[in-house]
């Protein structure tokens, strides 16, 4: 039953119940508040100039904001609770959803003076919420936290937008923050999806490559970018196989994908996507950037920083083909280096990761993890 469910998610259809199949249904008044409550924060954007200026300010059109459901959750503590927590059960269904949060035997919203972004799964159901204070307020961005329906390390935001517009998705777009999602599919860009305050994890990628076996990351080209690309670029070795294609696009630093796009136009984001680093390029010139390549020593030492890494993708031939683009760069032969490595026999199986593969790297220098100096 788990993997039929999990099959009707990734494709967004409902599995057939009876009206006995009461466990698949525990979660229903769940969902119904999140959808009521998403519908509130509508009507409330509709009814507040100053949060009408803002997303207008920010290159939102009506029907971008009405496609991704965005809202505004009012300022003052309990807004929410007044309005849906009128009984011990329903203010346990808001504690339960991640809308209030509960100290000192008292209650109060979680989101206030915030535009808001309903989060959605595959079926279009909202899940939780993305925040972005109006001001200069901190945290300027602000997510559900994790819920039986919510799991950030496992949602995209934007996906289940991205699927109704394009049916077939060829190739998909992971940016940072909902922001970024918005602002490119106001601009036609109708691929694009972002992670939630996290670092892309085995399971986004999963999902990611049962929908497109083209999938490229954009990312700020400041060091917080690269760091985030690297995370990324670790846990999608275990899943390269031939015909996957992973590209990181770098955007000019001081720039995100939501300022780019506005600043430059649909037409440059996309040939800087169609010109985005190889995931194999990336990894050896992170590497040979952290030693001497004029040197033995320095070829060596990349060989040994990459042994790791080349070690978790799956046997086949984009394994062998990046083992020979490695010996090209350190001055060995492909055999000669593919024994070096050890790498004859990868940990992982294409479709499966490691339980290294999600860790965060260790700050060691034989971690392979790209310079930050």
């Amino acid at each position: 039953v788990e993997a039929v469910e999990s099959l009707a998610q990734a494709m967004g259809v409902d599995v057939p119940r009876s009206d006995s199949d009461r466990p698949a249904r525990r979660y229903d008044d769940l969902f119904s508040l999140l959808d009521s409550v998403a519908r509130h924060w509508q009507t409330c954007l509709k009814n507040t100039p100053a949060a009408i200026e803002y997303v207008r300010q920010r290159g939102i059109d009506g029907s971008t904001a009405k496609r991704f459901g965005i809202g505004y959750a009012p300022d003052g503590w309990s807004n929410v609770l007044d309005k849906f927590g009128q009984s011990p059960e329903a203010i346990e269904r808001l504690l339960a959803t991640g809308l209030i949060i509960a100290k000192d035997n008292r209650h109060y919203d979680r989101f206030r003076d915030r535009i808001v972004f309903p989060i959605r799964d595959a079926r279009g159901r909202t899940i939780g919420f993305g925040g972005r204070t109006l001001g200069d307020g901190e945290p300027k961005y602000l997510n559900s936290p994790e819920t039986v329906l919510f799991h950030k390390g496992r949602e995209l935001y934007g996906l289940y937008e991205a699927r109704q517009a394009l049916r077939h998705n060829e190739r998909l777009v992971v940016v940072e923050g909902y922001m970024d999602a918005v602002a490119l599919a106001r601009h036609g860009i109708d691929f694009a999806v972002a992670t939630l305050g996290t670092a892309t994890t085995g399971e986004h990628l999963n999902r990611l490559f049962r929908l497109t076996d083209d999938v490229c990351f954009a990312f700020d080209g400041d060091r917080a970018g690269r760091k985030a690309a690297w995370r990324a670029l670790e846990n999608a070795l275990p899943l390269i196989r031939e015909g996957r294609q992973v590209r990181f696009v770098f955007l000019p630093e001081g720039h995100d994908p939501d300022s780019f796009v506005n600043e430059f136009g649909t037409d440059a984001f996309l040939e800087a996507v169609d010109e985005g680093v190889a995931l194999s390029e990336f990894l050896i010139e992170e590497l040979a950037g952290q030693v001497d390549m004029e040197t033995v020593d320095g070829r060596a030492r990349l060989a040994e920083l990459a042994r790791p890494l080349v070690q978790k993708i799956p046997a086949g031939v984009y394994h062998e083909l990046l083992v020979e683009s490695l010996a090209e760069a350190v001055g060995l032969t492909a055999p000669k280096l593919e024994k070096m490595l050890g790498a004859g026999t990868p940990r992982d199986t294409p479709g499966t990761t490691s339980a290294s593969a999600g860790r965060r790297p260790a700050t060691g220098p034989r971690t392979g993890q790209p310079s930050v100096v």
